[in-house]
């Protein structure tokens, strides 16, 4: 399959994961369109990222991250909250399928197995969390420094009441 098949169909799929997941959970409908951008873009980072040899943990950082970026400017942008845009996005980053053979090995009786899905699960998961933490960090040390910038430059004026 060519490689820029392959990155349509990824687009395509992760905004439709999104954008269908975001539905279910009635997500307002002025905020769909983004939702399904920033769960394209986070996926599309993890995917690229894991093609280049970044492993999974590393991989699902990146795109939590940029989520999380992406969900803190969308929230500033619809006046909506941040969970609207970071709750439907990260669908196509959840480890779904390894969740289900760890289960499934468990059941069978294979516990050696099921414990190295649940680690690997466990990783992801923190990844993701991870990823989230640090771009609330990010953004709220940007505004820290950019609001001290503005104050010592005298750029910034404070209302009058």
């Amino acid at each position: 399959m060519p490689f820029w098949l392959e990155v349509v169909i990824n687009v395509a799929f992760s905004y439709l994961a999104s954008v269908g997941f975001a539905l279910t959970i009635n997500v307002p409908h002025r905020a769909l369109n983004l939702s399904g951008i920033s769960g394209t873009v986070g996926w599309m980072a993890y995917w690229f990222c894991f093609r280049l040899g970044a492993g999974r943990m590393a991989s699902n950082l990146i795109g939590a991250f940029l989520i999380g970026i992406l969900g803190l400017v969308f929230a500033r942008i619809k006046k909506c909250p941040v969970t609207v845009f970071n709750i439907p996005a990260l669908v196509p980053l959840v480890p779904g399928m390894p969740a289900y053979q760890a289960v499934r090995a468990f059941v069978v009786g294979d516990y050696i197995q099921g414990q190295e899905l649940i680690l690997r699960v466990a990783i992801v998961t923190g990844a993701i969390g991870l990823g989230f933490l640090l771009s609330t960090m990010c953004t709220e040390a940007f505004y820290k420094i950019r609001y001290r910038h503005f104050r010592n430059t005298g750029l910034y004026f404070k209302r009058k009441k």
